[in-house]
């Protein structure tokens, strides 16, 4: 039996929620989305240990609410970084030895569900990289920066459009075998390289990342909408039971 690691980056400030909160401290269905997610996840029996990155300032305060979950597995607490990549690297220095794999979801991605999870960890398992993601709906275009000959801003210029079979748009959580994930960090840091999600890091070396079916209920919480979208799909999963 693999043991797996979950790591939760919960260090950003969320600025464009444009709320004084931290939005990994707001509140869904009266709970921070923070334990929220940890809730979802710790709702998988091979998820064996967990890693919570925060702020340096929240940590004794987030210890302290987690302690009171009784996840009944071990979390560990660490200092998070500027970035989420920062943030991720920090937690991979807590990761028990002999961890076989290493799944990293977004603290503001409270909705994954049981299958979901399960799907992307066996995924993994069988592949070494894994992540969640969902079709393009709308047509992809490829841009370069330009500016308005009618001083009207910033703009847009359109190179290319891409085809949308061709495109996915990654969730979490993203699952990696654990020695390939901490490889992937290294070179990483060594060659001053930076990318938006973990796939991304894994991507450079040469390595396949297949990607398991998510879903649009598995959205990641980001602008104020996003939360009274999220009640409404945690609405329709209540009326499904």
């Amino acid at each position: 039996m693999n043991r797996v690691t979950a790591i939760l980056p919960a260090a950003g400030l969320g600025t464009r929620m444009g709320a004084d909160t931290p939005k990994q401290f707001l509140s869904l269905d009266g709970v921070p989305l923070l334990l929220f997610t940890l809730r979802r996840l710790a709702a998988c029996p091979a998820i064996t240990d967990f890693v919570i990155s925060t702020r340096a300032e929240e940590v004794d305060s987030v210890a302290a609410s987690v302690a009171k979950e009784k996840i009944g597995r071990p979390v560990r607490m660490v200092r998070g970084g500027d970035t989420r990549q920062d943030s991720v690297a920090n937690a991979l220095t807590e990761v028990p030895p002999g961890t076989d794999l290493i799944l990293v979801h977004d603290a503001v991605r409270p909705l994954v569900t049981l299958d979901q999870i399960e799907r992307v960890i066996a995924e993994a398992a069988a592949c070494d990289a894994a992540i969640l993601g969902i079709p393009a709906m709308d047509t992809v275009k490829e841009v370069k920066r330009a500016s308005s000959p009618g001083g009207t801003g910033d703009i847009a210029l359109i190179i290319a459009t891409i085809p949308r079979e061709r495109v996915v748009l990654a969730q979490t959580p993203q699952v990696f075998r654990a020695s390939l994930l901490i490889d992937a960090f290294g070179r990483a840091r060594a060659d001053g390289v930076s990318a938006s999600d973990e796939a991304g890091l894994v991507e450079r070396m040469g390595r396949d990342v297949h990607v398991v079916p998510g879903s649009v209920s598995n959205l990641k919480i980001t602008r104020p909408g996003d939360m009274e979208l999220a009640e409404f799909y945690l609405r329709q999963e209540r009326a499904a039971r």
